[in-house]
């Protein structure tokens, strides 16, 4: 039953997707969609008092967690990798500062103020997801509505920036409790360095090890964000450019149709959606829901303020919806802070909601009726992998 279960899943996600594309729809949206809606409902009313299966015992099996860290790998992997395309110029960065302290502030006075107390690195994770910006949907949203390539490109840069202070700061954060834990990871991390003094230089070889780094960084419990980030860091000293370990139409598909979705629902299914909603109050919820997109537009438009218009007849209200996209980001660091125990479930459904409001945020206020005169788009920088 539990096979049956899951395939069931993955079916009804790639139902979900299909259906999606046909509304106009990308991807993570129609499934951040099944996750947050349809599936607590399935558990409740089908899953849990028919075919007698927890959350608990859906997840037990060893191929699965086995297979969802390979998947949590395979996205780690895709979203850290582009730390190894940042460009760092002046105008992303007076975007960014603004854009990352404000909601990471409000964030944290929530995490301190407003919820049951907990440990400082929880509070801490909080507010780094209050402040998270999704790279990937941002680009595929910018794509879809004909963005300036100038003004793409920096809005892409400036959610790299974003994200690559989320991930370094709870990597840190993480390591300091344990010391002694740093010291593998960061060994792993400097793998490259002891391929280039064997005179190994094959981008395939570096790339390959990354992937399987992770694999065994999150199967083990390791420091999965210092392995990633200070692998790609040591690549892009050694100037070493990353090759996806299978080509880019299928990475795609396997994010799309499995890796997503399994991750998706490993960790709804284990959530008592409504124990969870009870346990918060509806005072609380609506902060969480709330208070993380108002903070994050107030930071976004603060700091395209400082920046200046990327183009004439550019809108800072527009980009700073668009730089409140979560997506794909938000979930991924979601999952690690619940199977880390650093959030509780009904913290991690509230902010699995937010993240859903934030990514349909420019289809609600209609950016995608918006026609703009555009040059041809900014290439992702995915685009080559």
């Amino acid at each position: 039953m539990v096979v049956l279960f899951w395939v069931m899943a993955l079916a009804l996600f790639a139902v979900a997707t299909r259906v999606g594309r046909h509304f106009g729809m990308i991807p993570i949206v129609s499934q951040l969609l099944l996750a947050t809606v349809v599936l607590p409902l399935l558990m409740y009313f089908w899953i849990e008092p028919h075919w007698q299966l927890s959350g608990a015992t859906l997840v037990a099996p060893i191929w699965l967690k086995n297979l969802y860290s390979l998947s949590f790998a395979l996205l780690l992997g895709y979203i850290l990798s582009d730390v190894i395309d940042l460009r760092l110029d002046r105008q992303s960065l007076k975007i960014a500062l603004p854009s990352f302290c404000v909601p990471f502030a409000c964030g944290l006075a929530t995490a301190i103020w407003w919820l049951p107390p907990q440990p400082w690195i929880s509070s801490l994770a909080v507010g780094l997801l209050f402040a998270i910006t999704a790279i990937p949907v941002l680009y595929l949203y910018l794509r879809h509505i004909g963005y300036p390539s100038s003004a793409t490109r920096r809005l892409v840069q400036t959610a790299i920036l974003i994200d690559l202070i989320c991930w370094t700061l709870f990597a840190i954060a993480q390591g300091s409790l344990h010391l002694s834990s740093l010291l593998l990871p960061l060994a792993c991390a400097c793998v490259p360095l002891l391929l280039r003094v064997l005179g190994l230089r094959q981008p395939r070889l570096y790339s390959g090890c990354f992937f399987a780094l992770l694999v065994v960084a999150e199967h083990y419990k390791l420091n999965a964000l210092i392995v990633g980030i200070g692998y790609l860091l040591c690549m892009a000293a050694l100037k070493v450019p990353l090759v996806l370990p299978v080509p880019a139409i299928w990475m795609n598909r396997l994010q799309t149709w499995i890796a997503i979705p399994l991750i998706l629902t490993f960790g709804i299914v284990q959530i008592n959606v409504h124990s969870a909603m009870d346990s918060l109050g509806w005072a609380q919820l609506a902060a969480l829901l709330l208070l993380p997109i108002a903070s994050k537009l107030l930071g976004n438009w603060l700091g395209l303020g400082w920046a200046g218009a990327s183009f004439a007849g550019a809108s800072r209200w527009r980009e700073s919806v668009l730089l409140n996209i979560r997506g794909l980001s938000e979930i991924v660091f979601l999952n690690l802070l619940l199977q880390q125990q650093l959030i509780s479930p009904p913290l991690y459904f509230a902010l699995m909601l937010m993240g859903l409001i934030a990514t349909l945020l420019p289809a609600l206020v209609g950016m995608h009726r918006i026609p703009l005169k555009a040059a041809v788009p900014a290439r992702s920088p995915h685009a080559n992998r």
